[in-house]
């Protein structure tokens, strides 16, 4: 089975595990920005010699270290407690009831009930995008966002599929990883993005004391060094999640559904339209899809979807959809990622 093939419950425990090191990765994180942008005072200020300032910024920074250590673990009670709430209000989202949408709720009950699991609340994204995220860190919270676009495209049974998708990340513990990586993404990039602005408008200013001025620049320019570290580093959380959650995802997919072309087919046709206009990047990371290609698809958090066809031809027994007409003979036909983007326009220009 596709599942077995990749690991599946390898990966479940590895996410408790990486949940552990990402939480305390965010301390830490917030501990070498908050050193930074304290150096960066006291280097700006200039009104002490280097060793000076040295000093006055690790006492200070003792002194800052619970109240650091607090802001941040009040932000991940923040993120854990109201992020379904948070990412509803940053994207728009909106409640959707078994009223509003019977077709989509009996599909998701009838996904759990196969499944055993709890029932996620569901929501609908008013959006021409097609796309699914799911969010929450508990049975209480766990919510499946579609947007109308996907709704409006999709047959039912890919559909289902997306849906299954989603339900999957909620079981192997891939959504909990995620709203960790941008709850810490969220607040390092912010905090980087406002001690940079403050620094961009007020320059550095120097003491008339060549000795001191001097001295202050190079402090300066170490505590801008290491606020750009803890960002570089907050990002590359994000990044730092493995791909193949996907792989599996469309695996826990097929085996919910037993349908891999339907997976296929409802890959094909959200290929380049998944892009949602105003949502942060960190919600577009847990996303059905992130549209990676070429280059970009080495820093995506998702493997393209030519390889994610690919798996489930190869794995799951899946079969290509029909290709453009007068498409080559079989023997005359391109390799597998060719087929997968001719299909993909194909389907465009159909839809």
């Amino acid at each position: 089975m596709l599942g077995e093939a990749y690991g599946l419950y390898g990966h479940i425990r590895n996410n408790r595990i990486r949940s552990g090191f990402l939480l305390a990765g965010l301390f830490l994180l917030a501990y070498l920005l908050t050193f930074g942008v304290i150096l960066i005072g006291y280097g700006m200020s200039a009104h002490h010699l280097t060793a000076e300032v040295w000093r006055e910024t690790f006492r200070v920074f003792v002194i800052a270290l619970p109240f650091v250590t607090a802001a941040t673990a009040v932000w991940v009670f923040i993120g854990y407690r109201f992020n379904v709430g948070l990412i509803g209000s940053m994207t728009g989202a909106a409640p959707a009831t078994a009223v509003d949408q019977p077709k989509l709720h009996r599909m998701l009950e009838n996904l759990c009930i196969s499944r055993g699991m709890a029932t996620p609340k569901l929501m609908v994204l008013e959006s021409d995008a097609l796309n699914a995220f799911a969010s929450g860190v508990n049975e209480k919270q766990f919510t499946i966002t579609v947007t109308t676009g996907l709704i409006k495209t999709l047959d039912d049974r890919e559909i289902e599929a997306v849906l299954a998708h989603e339900l999957t990340h909620i079981r192997n513990g891939d959504v909990k990883l995620m709203i960790i990586a941008v709850v810490i993404s969220g607040v390092i990039s912010l905090v980087g993005e406002l001690v940079f602005r403050m620094f961009l408008r007020g320059g550095i200013r120097s003491s008339s004391d060549d000795r001191k001025g001097g001295g202050a620049l190079v402090v300066v320019l170490i505590g801008v060094a290491l606020v750009v570290v803890s960002w570089i580093l907050a990002v590359v959380v994000r990044l730092s999640l493995s791909r193949s959650r996907e792989y599996l995802a469309d695996a826990g997919a097929v085996e919910l559904t037993k349908n891999p072309d339907a997976m296929i087919s409802a890959l094909l046709k959200i290929s380049g339209r998944a892009d949602i206009e105003g949502v942060p990047s960190g919600i577009m990371d847990m996303c059905f899809e992130n549209d990676p290609d070429d280059f970009a698809d080495l820093f995506s958090t998702h493997p393209s979807i030519t390889k994610r066809v690919q798996a489930l031809v190869e794995k799951a027994g899946g079969r290509m959809p029909e290709l453009p007409p007068h498409a080559p003979a079989m023997a005359q036909r391109p390799d597998l990622p060719s087929m997968v983007q001719a299909s993909a326009s194909w389907g465009k220009s159909r839809g």
